[in-house]
């Protein structure tokens, strides 16, 4: 997986929560790209705003991404399809997104799986790994090898864990670790990334940010480490 960070601050969460500072603290590359204020980005991306997107991320993707709530979870299928060779997508989420579109097939946080296995080229399949689990040790081990790209939305999560403003699964962190862990040692993870986060906006609470911070720069040590 190439180095760096990657974040993309859509709604001020990650500044709020202490956690873009940690980043920048730990050194390395880390590339942050503000979308706040970017119209049509919350929850759907209309056709402008991912344009706008696209010309604002850097040619060379780090390998760690950052995309804020779970209202921009869009923001993965955009990502992947900088990815120029196949890969597999192992989706850690406590829902699908493979819905069809509701306004005239405008890319949404519900839509973009759907959108990414119709329109990507290079994704072979998607593993979802949610509410009603998903046999992820087989489907890692037939793929041994091969590519990877893990996309965790962290209402997958127990809130305990995680704080989010969807509704919320029951895995715990150590689960979730488990099967980073296990992901990188069966297969080549070319890419992570992560959302989750629930801004001021969306009633925030001083205890919502410590939970995410704790969460999050375990999942970046995890990650880094990997």
């Amino acid at each position: 997986m190439k180095e760096g960070t990657l974040i993309c601050d859509f709604s001020g969460a990650y500044e709020a929560q202490g956690f873009l500072p940690w980043v920048e603290e730990r050194g390395g590359k880390v590339q942050v790209l503000s979308f706040k204020g970017l119209e049509g980005t919350s929850c759907y991306c209309d056709p402008d705003a991912a344009l706008a997107i696209g010309k604002m991320l850097p040619e060379a993707l780090p390998g760690l991404r950052w995309i804020d709530s779970g209202d921009y979870h869009y923001m993965t299928h955009l990502l992947a399809m900088r990815e120029t060779q196949t890969f597999h997508l192992l989706l850690l989420d406590n829902h699908p997104d493979n819905q069809e579109p509701a306004f005239g097939g405008v890319l949404s946080c519900g839509s973009w799986v759907k959108a990414m296995r119709e329109e990507n080229p290079m994704l072979k399949d998607v593993l979802w790994v949610g509410p009603e689990g998903g046999d992820y040790g087989p489907w890692l081990e037939a793929r041994r090898g091969e590519r990877l790209y893990i996309s965790l939305d962290k209402d997958v999560m127990a809130p305990q864990w995680a704080r989010t403003d969807w509704t919320q699964g029951e895995y715990s962190l150590p689960q979730i670790e488990e099967i980073l862990r296990l992901a990188a040692s069966e297969m080549d993870v070319v890419a992570v990334d992560i959302c989750g986060e629930i801004s001021a906006s969306k009633g925030a609470t001083p205890e919502d940010g410590k939970i995410n911070f704790e969460t999050n720069t375990k999942l970046y040590n995890l990650v880094c480490q990997n």
